[in-house]
């Protein structure tokens, strides 16, 4: 796995991969220099149907030929991403997650349903500002 996400320009049959650009909102990567002239060289613009964006751990399934490009992403970027990939069962909880840090009551209802709808132990930590060990102790 990589620590950086990829812009990846692909053909109709792999479109389900990622996420559009424009989805995530404003990212500071698709305003620097390299992805400009990246976009540029593709004939592609942010907006361009084949044009996805692929978090981290998600870069093994980009197909082998596809062209792409690596872009870093800060945090609030990558985490708008990953709530973008998210079926929308689990992108409501994530939003109950991200308010859970303002919550006193039902938190371990919460993580628990959290945990048993698939949401990662570290996407768990990563939304709701828990240690993840105390995450992980939840799951148990």
């Amino acid at each position: 796995m990589t620590d950086d996400a990829y812009l990846v320009l692909l053909d109709g049959t792999a479109a389900t991969l990622g996420v559009p650009p424009v989805a995530v909102g404003e990212l500071a990567c698709l305003e620097t220099p390299a992805v400009r002239a990246w976009l540029g060289a593709q004939g592609v613009t942010v907006a361009s149907p084949g044009l996805r964006l692929v978090p981290p751990e998600e870069t093994a399934a980009v197909p082998e030929d596809a062209e792409r490009l690596p872009v870093p992403l800060g945090e609030e970027e990558l985490s708008r991403l990953r709530h973008e990939m998210a079926p929308p069962s689990v992108a409501q909880l994530e939003q109950e997650l991200l308010a859970y840090r303002s919550c006193n009551d039902g938190r371990g209802a919460l993580l628990t349903r959290a945990l048993a709808a698939g949401v990662p132990a570290h996407r768990v930590a990563e939304l709701t500002g828990e240690d993840l060990a105390v995450i992980k102790a939840e799951a148990r």
